[in-house]
């Protein structure tokens, strides 16, 4: 399926790890899936009003996997944008929705290193390359994002996390929420193997 990389105004500003807060909501929270992986299905408030459709099913389960204790990532945020009026040109179609789903290494030293964020931006770009060619109507994008790590020494907390965007589209309801199911299930493969490359060393 496609993949892009962020070409807008860079991320300048570093994010805290573990946040509080947003731009847009100040009562927003991280919460810790790894240690709490029941919270997936209650607290992620842009997606409980169309947890009735299949594509929300597919990302709680997305959750359950980055966030598993065997997983080698976990997650630090995610939205979604319900289905719009669609205003890009790259896609013909009535409307779009779009969210986000930021992730870190289990292991906080490897997101401060630099060629280890970088090699998993480029894993999952790889990865996504050889799933669902086909696929027209759902697009993922990357990018690093800058973040403090609370937990480390003051010294060494500078690091980075990736943020994969993502976009659905659909001419109805129906369709924009069954084409972002399909893309859920392909980041989801895609996640697999990235995940098995990091337990093998890569």
């Amino acid at each position: 399926m496609k993949t892009y990389e962020y070409d807008g105004t860079p991320f300048s500003e570093p994010r805290s790890h573990p946040w509080s807060g947003s731009a847009t909501d100040a009562g927003a929270r991280y919460y810790d899936f790894t240690a709490s992986p029941e919270l997936i299905r209650t607290s992620l408030e842009d997606f409980l009003p169309f947890r009735h459709y299949p594509a929300v099913e597919d990302f709680y389960a997305l959750l359950e996997r980055v966030n598993h204790p065997k997983s080698p990532l976990e997650s630090s945020d995610c939205a979604f944008n319900p289905p719009a009026t669609n205003e890009t040109r790259l896609v013909k179609a009535e409307l779009e929705c779009s969210g986000r789903l930021i992730l870190l290494y289990r292991d906080l030293t490897l997101n401060t290193r630099r060629d280890r964020v970088s090699w998993l931006k480029t894993a999952f770009h790889q990865q996504l390359g050889h799933v669902d060619p086909k696929f027209r109507l759902g697009m993922i994008g990357t990018t690093l994002i800058p973040v403090r790590y609370l937990a480390r020494p003051e010294s060494e907390q500078a690091g980075e996390q990736l943020l994969l965007g993502f976009w659905a589209y659909g001419e109805t309801l129906d369709a924009t929420m069954q084409n972002l199911a399909r893309l859920f299930r392909n980041l989801t493969q895609a996640l697999r193997g990235v995940s098995a490359r990091i337990v093998q060393g890569d």
